[in-house]
């Protein structure tokens, strides 16, 4: 988790789902690096596809992170 914190601003729509999905996967408990996604996951929301929207969504409530300002985003990009 560490390592993708310092790399977040390099980080993709794809990076970021894969990564929020690998970690409530495995059940690691990364609640740094969720708040921090979902911040960057905002300034990049227009780049994410149904895919990835999808899996960031299931990801965050999955791990138990709440992240209301994501997921209003995500909401408004899927219509």
């Amino acid at each position: 988790a560490a390592e993708a914190l310092r790399r977040i601003n390099e980080f993709n729509s794809q990076n970021m789902a894969n990564t929020v999905w690998a970690f409530a996967t495995a059940d690691v408990a990364a609640r740094t690096l969720f708040d921090a996604i979902a911040a960057e996951a905002l300034r990049q929301i227009n780049e994410f596809n149904s895919q990835g929207m999808a899996n960031t969504v299931w990801a965050f409530a999955t791990a138990g992170v709440a992240a209301r300002t994501l997921f209003e985003a995500i909401a408004a990009e899927a219509l």
